[in-house]
């Protein structure tokens, strides 16, 4: 498991929000760093729960690792109706692990699932990985990239101080029909781009903090069309909980934040991240 994952995350959880007016989805969750427990158990019950009763219907859960990606499929497979799945191996984990190829023929194996919708989350991150690993993380985003494209389903980019390389990998390889780039980091020069190549942007908590004034431009020339929302949980609540316990249900603070940027109602941001979404993932039952 990746430094990020291995970090204490028993800390308080930031208190519910208010529910929202419409419906929506978290597009990306790490729900057993919440739970700590079994896919099917009521701890994660209890989360998917809280998230409904404001307003989040349905969350995607994400995998970062083969063991978690396992356990992510679990819990789409045990809460039908309400989550759906993501594999592949970390840009942090991909690096480190000493049968890459062999695990990304297992995560492969995962993807066929029909409850799993996305290969991710995989990318870049130059933050953690010494420039002597960035080659052998490459080869897993390249090798991701090819699965996406096999298996027809969405490509969920961690992009962490990498903005350039990323770009430059999805044009050598030929980006899959559907690419969404997980709690958006870059630019409104690089949203442009993206939007350009009809890339989807998925905002986080991030956007709510102070010393994040680019991703609010970002946010503002991001189109309807391509925008989603997330909370990357349990890491990355917005304000004014930043360091609290994120949750799904979060989510209804980061659209509302969202909503104020656009200056656009809440329910239409709700609206579209959903539809968008749904696009993307597909059918939840």
């Amino acid at each position: 498991m990746s430094d990020r994952h291995n970090r204490d995350i028993d800390r308080i959880p930031a208190p519910l929000p208010e529910p929202l007016p419409f419906p929506t989805i978290d597009s990306h969750c790490h729900i057993e760093l919440i739970a700590k427990s079994a896919p099917d158990s009521p701890e994660v019950k209890a989360v998917l729960d809280e998230a409904a009763s404001v307003g989040i219907e349905h969350v995607v859960q994400i995998g970062y690792d083969l063991e978690q990606s396992r356990w992510s499929v679990g819990v789409a497979q045990a809460w039908v109706g309400r989550a759906l799945a993501a594999v592949a191996l970390h840009p942090n984990e991909a690096p480190v692990v000493e049968n890459l190829d062999e695990q990304l023929r297992e995560i492969e194996a995962l993807a066929a699932h029909s409850r799993v919708r996305g290969i991710g989350e995989t990318g870049l991150d130059y933050f953690r990985t010494p420039e002597e690993l960035r080659a052998k993380q490459e080869h897993s985003f390249r090798a991701h990239i090819a699965i996406a494209k096999r298996t027809d389903k969405a490509l969920i980019i961690h992009d962490r101080d990498a903005h350039e390389d990323i770009l430059r990998v999805l044009k050598e390889e030929g980006a899959p029909e559907k690419v969404i780039f997980h709690c958006y980091s870059g630019d409104a020069q690089m949203a442009k781009e993206c939007v350009r190549s009809g890339y989807f942007l998925s905002f986080s908590g991030t956007v709510t903090f102070k010393n994040a004034p680019g991703l609010r431009e970002a946010l503002a020339i991001t189109p309807l069309t391509n925008l989603l929302v997330e909370t990357d949980a349990p890491f990355l609540a917005p304000a004014p909980y930043r360091g609290a316990l994120n949750s799904p249900a979060q989510i209804a603070r980061t659209i509302r934040f969202m909503a104020e940027v656009l200056n656009r109602p809440v329910e239409e941001l709700c609206h579209a991240t959903r539809e968008n979404a749904l696009a993307l993932f597909g059918d939840f039952s």
